[in-house]
Order: structure tokens, then C-alpha cells, then sequence
């Protein structure tokens, strides 16, 4: 037995393809959610496999499950792994696929100070509030381009599983390979969750573009200089600059920042076509995880005096209303020094 917990899109899409190889325990907090999916087999118009059972209890999770699969969005996960951790213990596998990043001692509503500068000591990876707030030694992400719509329709597609712990990635490619579903594994950790993240930013950029009417050309500069910057974030941070020419990397940067499948793609193209941030989260089912990374990288890349230009003048574009013409001149006539300066 295998559990997922978190019942939207990609934690539906992954528990419906753990289940082709064992049973699945997919958690969720709503009690209503769990009759309907154990009374009907359906969530949001998909079918779930007959091996899922849907649950309310934790506990049973914990008890049941060796694997667990936290996939829940980053500004709720630190309390989500807080009331699981009292039936967690060391020898559960824990392998997230929450592309984003935690905030520690800070609310997100604390994001929009005027200046705001973030240290590393106040941002974490998903993987570091498991081991922060549970007794969980072995732990690992599940990255790579995973469009959860195209995974629900029986689409080929692969991810990336990173972890320190070998055991870890075999655990992971154990439930989840199968015939169209390819699982790579990497010892680089933090490369495979700040890939992850991070890409989200450069999505929302492109989505931008897309919804302006712009061409591939410009879309395809935006992408490559977009990479750039996510390498200088995950060196500044400890990551190696490999993790992000990978699966993990340009791999879910290219499907992220080009389908309108894309959570984050959408968001940038609603918000070109005149609409505001609020009224885009008011009415988005699920959570952009590119607009709440854009505020901590923004922060995060004043204290290692880092240059990024597009998450500069992406965050002025979301968040200070500047107008996108503007951005554009200002990242055509960027003085870059080479075109690639991070292998």
C-alpha cells in the first residue's frame, strides 16, 4: 500500500498511476470528498482506478502506507507534514512532488513588504520541512515535466525522483514505472526541488508572451535566459548546475512554459489579456506555485546580490503593475556579458 496525500490534479494523476502497480491510499481533509470518491470512482471527471481508496485519517496513512507521497501546495505543506508527523516515523519513505518553497517564520502575506529581502535560513525546500517538522530520515522529490492533464489522459511522459538515499529512488521507481511512465533518479536533492520550483517562474514569464500573441522566437529567448537564472538561484543556493540541464530542469521548464496545460503558463496568459492577480487566484481551482515563488526568489536573490533580469522585471510586471512593453525593451537591450556563463 501507497499514499498519496493531496487530491487535486497531480496528486489524482500520480495516485491513479501508482495504483497500475499497488493499492493507493489517497488522503484528503474533506469527508465528503472521501465518500464520493469511494461511492462513485470519479474526481473532477476522472476515473480513478478501482485500487484507489480515498481516506480522511492520517493515522491509517502512516500505519498503512511505507511510501508516502505528499503532494499539496507549498504555502499549506509545513502544516500538512505538522499533523501528519505524530504517525510518521523513521522508516516511512516520504517523496513530495510540491514544486515550491516554504517560508520559515514568515506568512505569505509578509511577502509583499516594500524591500523585503529573504536569507537563506528563511526559505526551505519541501524536503527540509519534512525533515524540520517530522522524525522522517529518508526523504526525495518528484520532479520532472508532469503535466497532470496529459498524465490523466495516458500521455508517455517521465519524471525524476531526487534523493540523497538510494532506497529512496528504487522505492519511487517501484510504484510509479510503468509501460508509458519513465522514473530517472538523482543523488542531487536540492537541484531536483529548486528545478522544480523555479521553472514555475520562467512558465509564468512565458505565459506572458503567449497571451500578448508573441512568437516562439522571443518565447525561446525568454526560456533559455529563464534557465540561466535558475542555475545561478540553485548554485547560490548548493545545488549543481547539472541538476537543471536535465529531466528536472529544461526537461519540465520546456513542458511548463509551453502548454496551456500548464497552471503557471495560464496565469501569465490571463494576466497579459488585462486581468489582475486577485481576480485570476479568485478564480484559478488550483494554486499557481510560479506567482508565490516569484515573491521569495525576488527577495531571496537581493541577499546573494544575484542579476536576474527576467525575475526583476517579471516580479515589476505581477506585482508593481509594470506595463509589459516596458519589460520587454528592458530585457532585449540587457547587457548580457556571453550567452552562457554557467557550465
Amino acid at each position: 500500500m501507497t499514499g498519496v496525500i493531496g487530491a487535486g490534479s497531480f496528486g489524482t494523476a500520480i495516485a491513479n498511476l501508482i495504483a497500475l502497480n499497488t493499492d493507493v491510499l489517497l488522503f484528503s481533509r474533506r469527508a465528503e470528498f472521501v465518500q464520493m470518491v469511494n461511492e462513485t470512482r470519479e474526481h473532477n471527471g476522472i476515473r480513478l482506478h478501482d485500487r484507489i481508496t480515498a481516506t480522511d485519517d492520517p493515522e491509517r496513512i502512516a500505519r498503512e502506507c511505507h511510501v508516502v507521497f505528499p503532494i499539496v501546495p507549498s504555502d499549506s505543506f509545513r502544516s500538512m507534514i505538522t499533523s501528519f508527523a505524530p504517525y510518521l516515523r523513521p522508516h516511512h519513505v516520504v517523496i513530495h512532488g510540491t514544486k515550491g518553497l516554504d517560508l520559515r517564520g514568515m506568512t505569505t502575506e509578509e511577502l509583499s513588504a516594500p524591500g523585503l529581502v529573504l536569507h537563506r535560513q528563511q526559505v526551505r525546500t519541501m524536503s527540509e520541512v519534512v525533515l524540520e517538522e517530522s522524525s522522517v530520515v529518508r526523504v526525495g522529490c518528484l520532479s520532472g515535466p508532469n503535466l497532470a492533464a496529459e498524465i490523466v489522459s495516458g500521455q508517455p511522459a517521465a519524471t525524476l525522483i531526487g534523493s540523497r538515499f538510494r532506497e529512496v529512488i528504487h522505492a519511487g521507481q517501484a510504484v510509479l514505472n510503468s509501460r508509458k511512465f519513465h522514473v530517472f533518479g538523482s543523488y542531487d536533492l536540492l537541484g531536483a526541488e529548486l528545478a522544480g520550483a523555479l521553472k514555475n517562474i520562467v512558465a509564468l514569464g512565458s505565459g506572458i508572451l503567449g497571451g500578448l500573441g508573441l512568437g516562439r522566437n522571443i518565447q525561446g529567448l525568454l526560456i533559455a535566459k529563464g534557465l540561466g537564472e535558475m542555475v545561478h538561484f540553485g548554485k547560490a543556493m548548493g545545488a549543481e548546475s547539472h541538476a537543471f540541464v536535465g529531466v528536472a530542469g529544461i526537461g519540465d521548464l520546456v513542458a511548463t512554459a509551453t502548454s496551456i496545460n500548464s497552471r503557471n503558463y495560464t496565469f501569465g496568459t490571463r494576466l497579459a489579456k488585462g486581468e489582475t492577480v486577485a481576480q485570476i487566484r479568485s478564480t484559478m481551482p488550483e494554486l499557481a506555485e510560479g506567482v508565490r515563488t516569484l515573491q521569495i526568489a525576488h527577495a531571496l536573490a537581493k541577499h546573494y546580490k544575484l542579476h536576474v533580469p527576467i525575475t526583476d522585471m517579471l516580479y515589476a510586471v505581477v506585482f508593481e503593475e509594470l506595463p509589459v512593453e516596458r519589460a520587454l525593451e528592458y530585457l532585449l537591450s540587457y547587457p548580457y556579458a556571453v550567452d552562457v556563463d554557467f557550465l
